[in-house]
């Protein structure tokens, strides 16, 4: 037996298998920032989840698994992604000080071996690049690659959302040619999808896409109050060449969560307009 069958089962859990794209939520913010508005208290987790059987894939921290696990069980339902890490970069409480290590850094939170005992269908893990400190370069591109061999080894797919540690410093950290490259890292240490950060345009995005040979998922970033601006960005990231989108606050803190997914499902596998989509939302 070849663990890559199981990489291609997972694979085909996540990415539906008519379109090859995916509409996957993220609700794993809360281990990097503290609780997330829209999924503040245990109540709020069961009531949003309860409307996410449409995603393609659902998004969660490993301590969230044991509450929302039925999310995943049975025939037509999600696929499973599990939140690898923990970070401390830019949160917006507690923030550490500049002293020398003041640029972020990243743990671990669970082995891939228990990851696939679990059943996990896939995992995210960060990847900060650009670091005026390279000792904290080199660290991520170690632990990114050994990261992707444990998911070779144990047949669990792997998406990697590279980013810039000078984010919200550099003014080029976004552009489609640090992008480009931080994707195209992504994919050759091993990615079998890249969650990508929205580079200001369809044609920037258009490079990032254009110059990563394995599949990318916009991310959705802050935002979700206005439902027509979700979508808007969600159909030009298909119109750059994206393979889907992997949003968080701009599906679980909408009114009406499954209302938006059937929207961004319209979008992503049926490539029906905004106008379109924007029926399905209300």
């Amino acid at each position: 037996m070849d663990p890559r069958t199981g990489k291609a089962i997972r694979l085909g859990r996540l990415l539906r298998p008519e379109t090859g794209s995916a509409v996957v939520v993220a609700a794993s913010h809360g281990v990097m920032a503290g609780p997330p508005a829209g999924l503040k208290t245990r109540q709020e987790i069961e009531d949003v989840f309860s409307h996410l059987r449409q995603a393609d894939g659902v998004m969660v921290s490993p301590g969230m698994i044991p509450l929302i696990e039925k999310t995943w069980i049975g025939r037509d339902r999600p696929a499973s992604v599990l939140h690898l890490d923990w970070k401390n970069h830019a949160r917006s409480v507690y923030t550490p000080g500049k002293d020398g290590r003041g640029e972020g850094v990243l743990a671990q939170l669970a082995e891939i071996s228990d990851v696939a005992a679990c059943g996990i269908d896939a995992v995210m893990t960060y990847m900060y690049l650009g670091q005026k400190d390279t000792a904290l370069e080199q660290e991520e591109i170690v632990r990114n690659a050994k990261i992707a061999r444990d998911c070779e080894r144990y047949g669990i797919a792997l998406i990697i959302e590279p980013r810039s540690a000078l984010e919200g410093i550099d003014p080029d950290a976004l552009s489609a040619k640090v992008m480009s490259m931080y994707c195209r890292i992504a994919a050759d240490i091993g990615a079998d999808l890249v969650k990508a950060l929205w580079p200001g345009s369809v044609e920037a995005f258009a490079e990032v896409t254009r110059t990563c040979y394995t599949p990318v998922l916009l991310a959705g970033g802050a935002g979700g109050e206005d439902p027509r601006s979700t979508l808007q960005l969600a159909d030009d990231a298909m119109h750059a060449g994206a393979r889907g989108v992997m949003f968080g606050r701009r599906i679980f803190r909408a009114d009406k969560p499954a209302n938006m997914l059937s929207a961004l499902s319209a979008i992503v596998h049926e490539k029906q307009s905004v106008e379109q989509a924007m029926r399905l939302v209300d």
